[in-house]
């Protein structure tokens, strides 16, 4: 069995650039893409290829359950999310991977016993939507040529991911200034246990900060069955606040 990555490991293996985010590189996109870019990117910004994140926040288990968590994105290879979970005050160690075309879920009680251990092609499937989805907390990939856009309307731009062998349709919603007020595409996955399939994936945004030359959700609702009513009775699972994020 081969050695799994840590995620100090998926970080520092992230390419450091030389190269900066400007307005310039985004003429061709509609008005929509473009004002949600500018508002992500401050002019001048080097263009990170990852992102270390600190978060906290509740994941629905059943029951409501906190949580706090370190997460990397690195985009050529994907990400690590480590979190302890607090299920009846007793912690729950583990976390959700994708890296290098491979997902995983491993959790032990305690940080000993093992309750899950999965892995296979939906896994790995459903690991990659999840990066593509996430890529608002890494908004320097909306300027690569992995992405491209259109929109449907004045405050919907629609990307389009060729990445991490997947082809991710993802709608975003942003105001007049391009603030982003939420996110979602059809992703691969098995919601409540039920059969993998796509289904309708996507989160709320509620805050945003500004770290390093990038402006991000700090506060999400995040679910499946999103744009419909069971969105808030059954789909909504994962309450999250970021803390800190760092760039490179």
């Amino acid at each position: 069995m081969s050695r799994q990555t840590s995620l100090d490991e998926l970080w520092k293996s992230a390419p450091l650039t030389d190269r900066v985010f400007s307005s310039r590189q985004l003429s061709g996109l509609p008005e929509a893409a473009r004002r949600y870019v500018e508002h992500a990117i401050v002019e001048g910004t080097p263009l990170a290829s990852a992102v270390r994140l600190r978060m906290h926040g509740e994941i629905k288990l059943k029951r409501w359950c906190p949580f706090s968590a370190e997460q990397v994105i690195s985009w050529k290879r994907g990400m690590i999310w480590n979190a302890v979970v607090r299920m009846h005050a007793m912690p729950i160690r583990g976390g959700d991977s994708f890296v290098d075309g491979h997902g995983a879920m491993r959790w032990k009680l305690f940080g000993i016993v093992p309750i899950i251990n999965a892995s296979g092609l939906d896994l790995d499937r459903s690991a990659a939507g999840r990066v593509n989805i996430e890529s608002v907390w890494l908004p320097s990939v909306l300027c690569g040529d992995e992405v491209s856009w259109t929109e449907s309307g004045t405050s919907s731009p629609h990307a389009r991911f060729n990445a991490h062998s997947e082809t991710a349709e993802i709608d975003f919603l942003v105001d007049e200034i391009g603030r982003l007020k939420s996110v979602s595409m059809p992703r691969w996955g098995n919601p409540n246990g039920s059969e993998f399939r796509c289904t309708n994936f996507g989160g709320f945004v509620e805050q945003e900060r500004r770290f390093g030359g990038y402006t991000i959700p700090t506060r999400m609702r995040v679910g499946w069955y999103f744009g419909s009513e069971r969105f808030e009775s059954e789909g909504e699972f994962y309450r999250v606040m970021i803390d800190d994020a760092a760039y490179r």
